[in-house]
């Protein structure tokens, strides 16, 4: 596959009616190849943040990117409001599974993505032959955020700019700063690229809206450790070293001790991690889609 081909994945829309709209897809990789993998973004982030990390494995691999709910292009219903938890995250995956694969595939992702991926894959392990979670959201009874009175990270999203004259000005805002300043620039630009939309006054502003990002870190309503208990697959986890949501030490050794699952710490990472090691990201998407 020539250099053009495999870093312009095609962009389509998966009409999902039974979840009330659409879910956006960059789709990597042969289109004649059954799905190897389907990945899924952060909070607050899109399908095509990722396009440099996953576009080097479509030579070999074929990788569907989706916009989860509230993100990106997706056209799902996403009311802060009637915000019910991740599991909502967890049906619309398996409703594209559905849509879009005929067996067992790899469920990746980033964040709230990977800990999605484990949802669908607790939910229905049939549809799941493998996870490849990098940095995922897992808390322990009592320490995630439903249970907290203070979110930071909630409030933090509720006081982002939403709006910005031009995509130019949002990467000037951005480049090096805050959470973006382990980021190359070609990642930071797919990220504004398909994070922003161009508003009818001419400006452009985020497709997740900060309401969403703030009830996405606000509402949880799942247990991670049961989601665990019930799959079947294989599991690799790469944990970063410094502010991780994985919160796994209490519950690394049992874990392991089934035998599936296997947790690498990685040294000088952020949870940023995909965007800092995006080297180990494509080893172990390789690796475990052709295990």
């Amino acid at each position: 596959m020539d250099a053009r081909v495999e870093y312009v994945p095609r962009a389509r829309q998966v009409t999902l009616a039974a979840r009330g709209g659409a879910m956006a897809v960059l789709d990597f990789g042969p289109p004649d190849r059954p799905v190897d993998v389907v990945f899924s973004h952060a909070n607050g982030f899109n399908a095509r943040t990722y396009r440099s990390i996953l576009a080097p494995l479509a030579g070999s691999l074929r990788i569907l990117a989706v916009d989860m709910r509230g993100h990106g292009a997706s056209t799902l219903p996403a009311d802060p409001a009637a915000h019910g938890g991740w599991n909502a995250f967890r049906d619309d995956l398996l409703a594209f599974l559905d849509a879009e694969t005929d067996g067992p595939v790899v469920l990746a992702g980033h964040s709230m993505g990977g800990t999605s991926s484990l949802l669908a894959a607790a939910h229905d392990p049939a549809r799941v032959k493998a996870l490849a979670l990098f940095d995922p959201v897992v808390f322990h009874a009592g320490t995630g955020p439903d249970a907290m009175a203070d979110n930071p990270l909630a409030d933090g999203a509720l006081r982002r700019r939403a709006t910005f004259p031009s995509k130019a000005a949002v990467l000037e805002a951005y480049a090096g700063r805050g959470a973006f300043r382990t980021w190359r620039q070609d990642q930071l630009a797919d990220y504004v690229e398909a994070g922003f939309r161009e508003t009818a006054t001419g400006e452009v502003t985020l497709t997740c809206t900060r309401e969403w990002e703030a009830a996405n870190f606000r509402t949880h309503n799942y247990d991670p450790w049961a989601a665990f208990r019930a799959t079947r697959c294989p599991i690799h986890i790469l944990r970063a070293e410094a502010a991780s949501t994985a919160r796994l030490d209490e519950g690394q050794a049992e874990l392991e001790a089934t035998g599936r699952v296997r947790i690498d710490l990685i040294p000088g990472t952020s949870h940023f991690l995909p965007m800092e090691r995006p080297d180990l990201v494509r080893t172990v998407l390789r690796d475990i889609a052709s295990a």
